[in-house]
């Protein structure tokens, strides 16, 4: 037996918390965690805090633009001139106009969406595509609306297509003689109608003036001699064509009418006009005189 006054021996042991460390040192995820968790941690957050500083972030954003810069700048990046295709002199020269670009430009520098919106906005424009083609050259091609029509409100004169869209101003009717009139309130909104008028009263070409609408509900047939035809809100052509129809079997507008009423084309109506209603009341006053002899 050991004596009493022996010291008492270190237990080989390992104490509980030691036990414990060495057991979590033996998990494969703490190890993970230690050795690249860790670390990667440490470098993300000394990363955030870095990049967080505004004298970093400055001088990062002076860099990016320099990069930017210098590759924008390259010369097969730079648009040198612009091509307008597919529209006329006057519509080329808006163009160019509404798209003050200041060549050479680096095609970077252009929004491309942006200048199409700008070029559509332009009535005589239906349709536009943008594009930058090889040899720095901004194409711009465009289709351009065609008039149909000229119409007269007050004392102004546009240019419709024949969805009834503008064209463009007219200064006077005898620039585009080739065209039909028409005229009146809410017309424009009726250009379709319009134009199956104008193609139903081909017979009488060279005596018509144009088609003035009534009231925003139908038309008048205009003609020389200040004649009109008065057609109906509806099933105007059909009545129209039955007043040429008329007018081919009896020469009906060669008379000296002032109207030929369709509104109710069950029953049509003729306005006479000055010199033959002073006709009917001379022959009207020999008739009586004839009478009371």
């Amino acid at each position: 037996m050991q004596s009493m006054s022996e010291p008492n021996r270190r237990d080989p042991a390992p104490s509980r918390w030691s036990y414990r460390i060495q057991r979590l040192w033996l998990t494969p995820l703490f190890r993970l965690t230690l050795r690249v968790g860790l670390p990667l941690c440490s470098t993300l957050f000394f990363g955030v805090w870095f990049l967080s500083e505004p004298k970093t972030q400055e001088a990062i954003s002076e860099k990016v633009a320099e990069i930017r810069r210098s590759v924008a700048e390259r010369p097969e990046f730079m648009v040198k001139l612009m091509a307008v295709d597919g529209a006329s002199v006057e519509l080329a020269e808006d163009i160019r106009e509404i798209l003050p670009v200041d060549f050479p430009v680096s095609s970077f520098d252009l929004d491309l969406d942006q200048m199409k919106l700008m070029v559509e906005d332009l009535d005589a424009v239906a349709k536009v595509d943008l594009r930058i083609r090889p040899g720095g050259i901004l194409q711009v091609e465009v289709a351009e609306r065609v008039p149909a029509v000229v119409w007269r409100l007050q004392n102004e004169l546009e240019q419709l297509d024949a969805e009834g869209r503008r064209v463009a101003a007219l200064a006077s009717r005898g620039d585009r003689s080739d065209l039909p009139l028409i005229a009146g309130e809410g017309a424009d909104a009726v250009v379709p109608e319009a134009l199956q008028l104008v193609a139903a009263a081909a017979p009488l070409d060279s005596r018509l003036r144009g088609f003035v609408r009534m009231g925003g509900r139908r038309w008048d047939v205009v003609l020389d001699r200040d004649q009109r035809i008065l057609l109906p809100e509806t099933r105007a052509v059909a009545a129209l064509e039955q007043v040429i129809a008329l007018d081919q079997a009896q020469d009906l507008l060669a008379r000296d009418l002032a109207a030929v009423d369709m509104r109710n084309p069950q029953r049509p109506t003729l306005r006479m006009g000055d010199v033959a209603v002073e006709e009917l009341r001379k022959i009207k006053a020999i008739e009586l005189g004839d009478a009371y002899r």
